[in-house]
């Protein structure tokens, strides 16, 4: 699904599910109390802006990405910048030969911006920015290097953001 960098996320309308990457099985659900502009939501065929970010900047990125879980899917979403993908031999959580990260997702971030503002981006764009040279929107750039997603909510620590409202609903099939 294509997105216009910094536009209004139009991926749904309904409450954020922020998933515990250490577990898989505790998810958070809330609706949102800030604004989430979309970027890295690529798709062949439409412009986006290619270049080199500032330095340390695409590994803070995977570092989020490993840190976060959010909106995870039960359908993969591939990479159609790379072409079809070699199933046959190739996993698709695993990078590609010369690339250095997945070339499918199924999920999502959050990077908190401005106040009142969340970038919402697909778990890909790791993938765009390291494999196709892909360079966000400054504001998301700075949003990024800024963020220390080990500084999480209080009540729910493992899920790599820190804007989750004490009243979240909690599900948790460890104790179910």
């Amino acid at each position: 699904m294509f997105l216009e960098d910094l536009s209004a996320y139009a991926h749904s309308d309904a409450d954020d599910i922020f998933g515990d990457p250490t577990t898989g099985v505790r998810f958070v659900s809330f609706r949102p109390a800030y604004e989430r502009l979309g970027v890295g939501w690529l798709e062949a065929g439409r412009p986006w802006t290619q270049g080199r970010g500032p330095e340390g900047f695409t590994d803070k990125l995977l570092e989020i990405l490993a840190a976060q879980q959010v909106n995870e899917m039960l359908g993969l979403h591939y990479c159609d910048l790379c072409g079809a993908a070699p199933f046959d031999s190739h996993p698709w959580f695993t990078p590609r030969p010369g690339h250095r990260c997945a070339a499918a997702g199924t999920g999502e971030i959050r990077v908190p911006g401005p106040p009142g503002v969340a970038f919402a981006a697909p778990q890909l764009i790791g993938h765009y920015v390291a494999d196709h040279g892909y360079l966000p929107p400054r504001t998301f750039r700075d949003a990024v290097l800024a963020f220390d997603p080990r500084q999480a909510a209080a009540s729910y620590p493992w899920t790599g953001f820190p804007w989750i409202p004490d009243g979240a609903e909690l599900y948790d099939a460890r104790v179910e």
